[in-house]
């Protein structure tokens, strides 16, 4: 060593521990962490200050070296820190000083320095997810507002059921992302706890004012008991299970994409610059990125499932084996999550509906049994089980004979329901009522159905509610900054160098 560190250990790391372990995870660090890791010493300086320990010329002077360091520089250090960041950190502030500061780094611990550090990065790349994930939000909801009237098959267990709108489908999507965004709020505020101040598990001898702390640093309040600042990195879970929970929601959707672009279905279609190309065979018009969004949802769970295997069967307390390896892919997560939402938003903004095939599928099929069943009861006294057979047993003779659904067949309806003992008046006028897919959604007066001034209705709910819960993230953001921008003026610093 050519200065030391520490007087339990005398040599440096070997090579092999440098370059397999330490030097990527100072890396990282250095790309990812270091702006919260040059707060997080703001702020310690300013309770310093507040303790009288250093005065007011120390503390701008240390703020002022702070707002020097540089990813450059730290790389700079590396070797001489033992490929440890904070060290790093520490000695090229203390280099730069022109007189010692002695009681700067005093009762302090790097345990809970890096897990203050991991959190204020989550809950920045909380805050970016949640934009992404409003962006998909807001085009989902104009895809569905154009399309709120474009009539199409709905599928149950894989078979066609129901006539639905684009628009009722697309908006279904708009809400289940704002449900992901409320969830994700929700997990912020949860985690939204400063470890500062916990030392290495048991706390600190100095009385470190930790509700200040906190507040120093934009969080909502400081985390209660030691241990569980330093221990815990629970958030990590959590942060990942919403990210993985997206990607299961989205890649059912991205499924329903897929199928319905194929040629088989041929209801939607993308601008060639999201499109692919067969080089075996020209006819073909492939749509990969489809496929790479609903690939990329797998790695979301995966990530989840990782930090989760690397947690599980450890000691409670403050380990690498937690704070570093468990979170190996917590950065990788988010940007996962960051593509697939950026990609998935062009999808839907570039998307076109084929409403020809869609409408010629629409009357293609027999959507119309449920409310011939339904009219022969409510309008016929048709008991509600003998009505179904009834009309099963129409759509079952349609299907025999070749017969379009729009192609009515009175007298078979009147037959089946004579069998039953029952007699049915105007049997053309309600076969021609029931198959006609023009009047499958203006028939739906349930709240929250496919019909159109309902899917616009739940689309108004949808806009008022992105705004509201937009606001709430961007009020978060906001505190986070003023906390930064507080701290730096606290200490005289940032003022000349930002």
């Amino acid at each position: 060593m050519s200065e030391r560190l520490s007087g339990r250990v005398t040599e440096d790391p070997s090579a092999l521990v440098r370059e397999l372990v330490l030097d990527p995870q100072f890396r990282y660090e250095a790309e990812h962490l270091l702006p919260w890791y040059l707060a997080i010493e703001k702020a310690l300086v300013a309770e310093y200050l507040r303790m009288e320990l250093i005065g007011e010329r120390e503390a701008r002077t240390l703020g002022r070296l702070l707002d020097g360091v540089t990813p450059e520089g730290v790389e700079e250090k590396r070797s001489q820190s033992l490929s440890d960041i904070a060290l790093a950190i520490e000695r090229g502030v203390t280099e730069r000083l022109t007189e010692p500061v002695p009681v700067w780094h005093a009762d302090r611990s790097r345990n809970d320095l890096q897990a203050c550090a991991q959190l204020m990065s989550a809950k920045r790349r909380l805050q970016e997810t949640a934009g992404e994930l409003h962006r998909l939000a807001d085009a989902a909801r104009r895809l569905a507002g154009r399309t709120a009237d474009v009539l199409m098959p709905g599928y149950t267990h894989f078979q066609s059921a129901q006539i639905i709108s684009a628009g009722h489908y697309f908006a279904a999507l708009g809400d289940r992302l704002l449900r992901r965004s409320r969830r994700m709020l929700q997990t912020y505020d949860l985690i939204d706890a400063c470890p500062l101040g916990a030392g290495a598990m048991s706390g600190q001898e100095l009385p470190w004012d930790r509700d200040r702390l906190a507040g120093l640093l934009g969080f909502d309040r400081a985390e209660p008991l030691a241990l569980n600042a330093v221990a815990s990195r629970e958030w990590a879970a959590e942060v990942t299970a919403e990210l993985g929970l997206l990607g299961g929601t989205l890649s059912r959707f991205c499924t329903d994409l897929l199928m319905w672009a194929g040629s088989e279905h041929g209801f939607l279609d993308l601008p060639d610059a999201l499109s692919g190309i067969s080089a075996a065979m020209p006819q073909k018009k492939n749509f990969p990125i489809l496929e790479r969004i609903r690939g990329k949802t797998a790695h979301l769970a995966a990530f989840h499932v990782d930090v989760t295997l690397g947690q599980r069967n450890t000691p409670y307390s403050n380990l690498v084996e937690v704070s570093k390896e468990a979170g190996t892919h917590v950065a990788a997560a988010f940007d996962t999550c960051r593509d697939v939402l950026r990609l998935l938003t062009v999808v839907l903004e570039g998307l076109v509906l084929r409403e020809d095939r869609l409408l010629e599928a629409c009357e293609q099929e027999y959507f119309g049994g449920f409310t011939l069943a339904n009219r022969l009861t409510l309008c016929h006294g048709v008991p509600w089980r003998t009505a179904q057979v009834v009309a099963g047993g129409y759509v079952l003779a349609g299907v025999r004979a070749g017969r379009a659904p729009k192609d009515a067949a009175p007298d078979v309806l009147v037959a089946l329901a004579a069998e039953h003992g029952h007699t049915v008046e105007d049997a053309a006028g309600l076969l021609a009522d029931a198959f006609d897919v023009r009047r499958a959604l203006p028939r739906m007066r349930s709240a929250g159905s496919a019909a159109p001034d309902e899917v616009r209705a739940a689309l108004a709910v949808q806009k008022r509610e992105g705004k509201e819960l937009a606001a709430a993230w961007e009020r978060r953001a906001a505190i986070v900054r003023q906390a930064l921008d507080d701290t730096d003026h606290a200490l005289g610093a940032g003022a000349d160098t930002k």
